[in-house]
């Protein structure tokens, strides 16, 4: 993406917290699942993280501006991280979640079994959920790509801006973004997003006002993500 005159100083995407269809294997694409009782739990604690690294430690005083896709799972996530500091959530609707069709609230396993010819084109990337009505990765990232050039052109320098969205849309934003998708557009250069973790993309100003944004971070989260109690908070 390349744009000029002003944007922001950072873009932090993070994906939401765990949902029960997570937690079974289901795919979720636009179906308004709200978090499970672990994810309300993962998100306090990216929040807390979030906090910590991008608001009070930065060592200025900055603005955050917080975009929030409207299905409840990333509203939530995105109150968890704003609220503490007062900051406003709006939503933008091309943040959602890429739309997967019919295949949406099935589990994998019930895929496979069903349309294991369109099952495995699409686990080898080379499209078999477009049968089924998912919507074209290129307009994920299209869409995606779109808001956030509208949101970070909005503010200067001295903003980071923070977006709360979904794994499929973050993968493809971000593959659209920096050229992956050009560069491999018959595979995934990267690996899904786990809950309630994030990636983090920085300016690089050039020459004639043009700027393009560099990946500075991804996949990351809490420290108590690497543990065994991530995904049970039970756990030791």
């Amino acid at each position: 993406m390349t744009g000029e005159g002003r944007h922001v100083g950072s873009i932090t995407l993070v994906r939401h917290g765990r949902t029960a269809f997570n937690a079974e294997g289901r795919l979720q694409g636009q179906s308004d699942i709200a978090l499970d009782e672990t994810g309300l739990w993962q998100v306090e604690q990216a929040a807390e993280a979030l906090r910590r690294l991008y608001v009070e430690g930065v060592g200025e005083k900055r603005r955050q501006v917080v975009v929030s896709s409207d299905l409840k799972r990333a509203l939530q996530t995105a109150h968890a991280f704003a609220d503490p500091l007062h900051v406003p959530v709006q939503t933008d609707d091309r943040v959602r979640e890429r739309n997967f069709g019919e295949w949406e609230g099935m589990t994998l396993q019930d895929i496979r079994e069903r349309w294991p010819e369109d099952y495995a084109d699409w686990a080898e990337f080379r499209g078999g959920e477009m049968h089924h009505g998912a919507e074209a990765k290129s307009d994920v990232g299209a869409r995606g790509v779109a808001a956030l050039e509208e949101w970070s052109g909005r503010y200067d320098g001295d903003t980071d801006l923070f977006v709360f969205s979904h794994g499929a849309w973050i993968s493809q934003t971000l593959q659209t973004l920096i050229g992956l998708s050009e560069v491999h557009p018959d595979f995934a250069g990267l690996l899904s997003m786990r809950n309630a973790h994030w990636a983090r993309l920085r300016p690089l100003d050039r020459a004639g006002g043009n700027v393009r944004w560099r990946l500075e971070t991804f996949n990351t989260g809490p420290a108590i993500a690497q543990t065994s109690g991530w995904e049970d908070p039970r756990l030791p």
